[in-house]
């Protein structure tokens, strides 16, 4: 699913006031609750996040006792 800058930004604008209720881009959702809201603004920040940031890269680590 593709979803913008614009969704979360009212997601974030109705969880900081208090609400449920969100409106954005001429369309209403209602969430059921505080944490529904907020979970659905976790979904979104983790799907852009994995979107626009690269894969950390990872390294090999090596070591020597020095007697060997």
């Amino acid at each position: 699913m593709d979803w913008t800058e614009t969704e979360l930004s009212a997601l974030r604008r109705a969880y900081a006031s208090g609400t449920t209720r969100v409106s954005y881009d001429g369309k209403s959702v209602d969430y059921g609750s505080a944490e529904d809201l907020l979970a659905r603004i976790r979904t979104i920040e983790r799907a852009i996040a994995g979107i626009t940031q690269p894969l950390p890269v990872a390294g090999l680590a090596g070591f020597s006792r020095g007697d060997r």
